[in-house]
């Protein structure tokens, strides 16, 4: 599906597309897992949603944002509350959602002008 770009977004990293085990932020195609930011894009080395582990948390913590939108591929999934913990202590949000829903979401809490977050899975 393609999604539409607002002139306003104009800098941000938006996404403008996804299909099965791809998301393309900026006419940029991703076929691996990573964390989209407004201003920039970190390479997350998941193999996968069985794999993550409080590490791949630990990552998030760090990113000075108020919610990350936790795209868990094709399907929405549920996390063990442990692997989340932390971040709720300081008080980031956490919503998990299939990659798609999580697309979306970014795209709209980023036009609110959010801290926002896209940790994404394939």
């Amino acid at each position: 599906m393609k999604l539409h770009v607002d002139a306003v977004m104009a800098g941000r990293n938006l996404f403008t597309g996804y299909g099965e085990g791809y998301v393309v932020v900026n006419g940029a195609r991703y076929q691996t897992s990573v964390i989209v930011l407004p201003d920039k894009i970190i390479p997350w080395p998941v193999a996968g949603f069985d794999s993550l582990g409080e590490a791949d948390f630990a990552l998030l913590e760090q990113l000075a944002v108020d919610i990350v939108l936790l795209g868990a591929g094709e399907t929405q999934r549920f996390l063990h509350p442990r692997l989340t913990q932390r971040l709720g202590e300081r008080g980031i949000g956490l919503d998990v959602m299939n990659t798609p829903a999580a697309c979306r979401t970014f795209n709209i809490l980023l036009a609110e002008e959010r801290r926002v977050a896209a940790a994404l899975l394939w």
